[in-house]
């Protein structure tokens, strides 16, 4: 379940850099967001944790379950949405919709909210809702898990790193918050058991015993997806880039990521305690595209590359002045002709 998120979602988000449509627009993460980053993660899981110790358990999972709720049926709307546009019949009316949201007026009008759907996507967001209320009834485990794998795949879709460094930054601060909050504390592991969202992929142990109705569940926490995910999709797109026709960096981190993944289970299991993954996935998502790139001598191209942030106004300024300078050099090539 940890593998489909991070391979689709790695494969989308070329998909998505290339777009125009601005509602599925990527986030990139800058150096800085990615140097704040385990800081914010740590002030919010202790905030948590204390919430947990304070208030009721019962009311803190209900209000979180109604947010999720709704998150969820978005995020796997938006997830099944390619794969449902095979099933509409050539004749389905499919209406345009756009959903604008601003604020002020005149010149000093500015959007807030500006989300392109058509009506396939209202379908998808029906069948979403199924899943949704099914969750917010029974908390199912596979229910909780078609939420989980569509926040993945999102978080692997939609957030870019602007290049190579910043993803070392992040996923090297996330390695010593992961270690630190389960080494050195019960927070995570209080946490993620008390944490009645999904916000973890969970798998019964005792599947064959119980059946569906299962309740012993081994756990892997989303950032552990997602955080890899975005580096492994990093280099996907830095791979195509290259343009060699080879997928070379993206299958090396894939493989990483198993790997690492593997020996995360594997330790766990002889050790008998809750083991921090990005303890195990960092050092091989890292080292092993990282020794890739030195076999091949291409350390430098890969630290170089990068990626510009499509929502910034000075890249697109940037981008409009390199298409009209490209405009008025054919001008002049046809006139001369």
């Amino acid at each position: 379940m940890a593998l489909l998120p991070i391979f689709f979602g790695a494969l989308r988000s070329v998909r998505c850099a290339r777009g125009k449509n601005a509602s599925d627009m990527p986030e990139t993460i800058t150096s800085r967001d990615a140097a704040r980053f385990p800081i914010i993660a740590s002030c919010t899981l202790l905030g948590l944790y204390l919430f947990f110790k304070i208030f009721s358990q019962e009311y803190i999972n209900l209000l979180l379950s109604m947010y999720f709720f709704v998150l969820g049926i978005l995020a796997l709307s938006h997830t099944i949405s390619p794969f449902m546009n095979k099933f509409f019949p050539a004749n389905f009316p499919n209406r345009q919709y756009q959903l604008l949201f601003t604020q002020g007026s005149g010149e000093n009008k500015e959007e807030i909210i500006n989300y392109e759907f058509d009506a396939k996507d209202l379908v998808c967001l029906g069948l979403s809702s199924i899943v949704g209320v099914w969750y917010l009834l029974r908390k199912h485990w596979i229910a909780n898990n078609l939420f989980g794998l569509a926040f993945s795949l999102n978080g692997v879709e939609l957030l870019h790193l602007n290049n190579v460094s910043t993803g070392c930054i992040l996923l090297g601060g996330l390695f010593i918050y992961d270690v630190f909050w389960v080494f050195g504390t019960n927070v995570m592991v209080t946490v993620a058991k008390s944490f009645e969202a999904p916000i973890k992929l969970v798998f019964p142990q005792d599947l064959l015993e119980k059946g569906l109705e299962a309740d012993n569940f081994a756990m892997l926490g989303l950032g552990d997806i997602v955080i890899p995910g975005i580096f492994i999709a990093l280099l996907l797109r830095f791979d195509i880039s290259l343009k060699k026709n080879t997928h070379t960096y993206f299958y090396t981190s894939f493989a990483a990521y198993i790997f690492g993944l593997g020996l995360t289970i594997f330790i766990m299991h002889i050790f008998k305690h809750a083991q921090p993954a990005l303890l195990y996935l960092v050092p091989a998502c890292i080292g092993f595209p990282v020794l890739v790139a030195l076999a091949k001598g291409e350390v430098t191209e890969m630290f170089s590359y990068e990626e510009s942030n499509p929502k910034d106004p000075a890249a697109v300024t940037e981008g409009s002045k390199e298409g009209t300078e490209a405009s008025a050099s054919k001008g002049l090539e046809k006139k001369e002709k």
